[in-house]
C-alpha cells in the first residue's frame, strides 16, 4: 500500500483500536430527502459529536455545505449512484471519478457494487476502473459489496462471495452485510483479504443493532457502516458513542445500552452528549 493511501487511511481509523465507525449520508440520490437527512451538514455534526470516525456523501454536499472543510471527521466520497424511480435501483453508475474527489479533498472513495444484480458486469469494470485510478492516486477504495439480484439472496454464502469479489478487484475496505452470527462472519472475513465493516440497512431496535456489531467486531470485523440505523435514531450521537464503546472501547452491548439510555458510569466524553 502506497504512502498516500496509508496518510489517508488514518483520517478514517481510529489510531488506538485500529477500527472505524463509517456513517454513510449517500442515501439523498437514490431516495430524496429522508427523515435524518433533510439537512446533511447538520447530520454529520451530530454523528461527529458522538464519536463517528468518517461518513460518506456525494460530492454535490462537499461543494454546497461545509463538510468538505471540516477536519474533524474522515470525508469518503461516494462515486457511484442510482434513484429509486429508475427502472433498475440495484444498477449503480459512476457519477464521479477518483481524480475529482482529490480535487474536494478526500479522504477516501467508496463504489456500490450488487453482486447478482442485471448489471453486475457494468459495476465490476466499474470497480475495476476506479481501483485503477485509485492506485494511481493514493486514494483508499471502499467497496459496497451487496448480493443483490433475482433470485439471490443475503446468505452468509453470497455474502462471502460479494465480499471476496471487492477484495479481488482491488478494495482496500469491503462493506457488506452482517451474515446474523459471529461463525458464518467470520467465514466472511476470513475469505476476505481486506478489511471488512458491517453494513446497517434498515433500522432495527437498539439492542438489535448493537448485538449486530457486537457479534461482528466477535468474528473480527473493523468497524461498522451503518447509515440510517443512525442518523433515523433519535439520538444519533448517543448511538454513535454507544456503537463506539463496542467498536473501540471492547465494551458489551448491556455496558452500551447504559451509555446509550444516558446511565452514563464511562468516559466522560459519552457523558456531554445531548438527550
Amino acid at each position: 500500500m502506497n504512502d498516500g493511501k496509508v496518510r489517508r487511511l488514518k483520517r478514517i481509523f481510529n489510531d488506538e483500536s485500529g477500527k472505524t465507525i463509517i456513517v454513510p449520508m449517500d442515501h439523498g440520490a437514490t431516495m430524496g430527502p429522508i427523515a435524518g437527512l433533510e439537512d446533511v451538514a447538520r447530520a454529520v455534526g451530530v454523528v461527529k459529536q458522538g464519536g463517528a470516525n468518517a461518513t460518506v456523501v456525494h460530492k454535490g454536499i462537499v461543494t454546497s455545505t461545509p463538510i468538505g472543510t471540516d477536519a474533524g471527521i474522515g470525508l469518503i466520497l461516494h462515486l457511484s449512484a442510482s434513484t429509486c424511480l429508475g427502472p433498475d435501483p440495484s444498477g449503480k453508475t459512476l457519477v464521479c471519478d477518483v481524480e475529482e474527489a482529490v480535487t474536494l479533498g478526500a479522504d477516501a472513495v467508496s463504489v456500490h457494487v450488487n453482486i447478482g444484480a442485471r448489471d453486475e458486469a457494468g459495476m465490476l469494470a466499474a470497480l475495476g476502473k476506479t481501483s485503477k485510478a485509485c492506485r494511481r492516486w493514493g486514494m483508499p477504495l471502499l467497496a459496497m459489496m451487496y448480493p443483490r439480484g433475482e433470485g439471490v439472496t443475503e446468505s452468509p454464502g453470497s455474502i462471502r462471495i460479494a465480499a471476496r469479489v471487492g477484495a479481488e478487484l482491488g478494495a482496500d475496505l469491503i462493506k457488506c452485510p452482517y451474515t446474523g452470527d459471529p461463525d458464518s462472519f467470520h467465514e466472511v472475513i476470513s475469505g476476505c483479504s481486506v478489511p471488512v465493516v458491517i453494513a446497517g440497512g434498515a433500522p432495527a431496535s437498539d439492542v438489535d443493532a448493537l448485538v449486530r456489531i457486537e457479534g461482528a467486531m466477535q468474528a473480527g470485523a473493523r468497524g461498522l457502516s451503518m447509515g440510517r440505523s443512525v442518523f433515523q435514531h433519535r439520538s444519533p450521537s448517543r448511538f454513535v458513542a454507544a456503537a463506539g464503546a463496542i467498536v473501540h472501547g471492547g465494551l458489551s452491548v448491556k455496558e452500551a445500552m447504559v451509555l446509550l439510555q444516558g446511565q452514563v458510569t464511562g468516559p466522560r466524553s459519552f457523558a456531554t452528549l445531548p438527550n
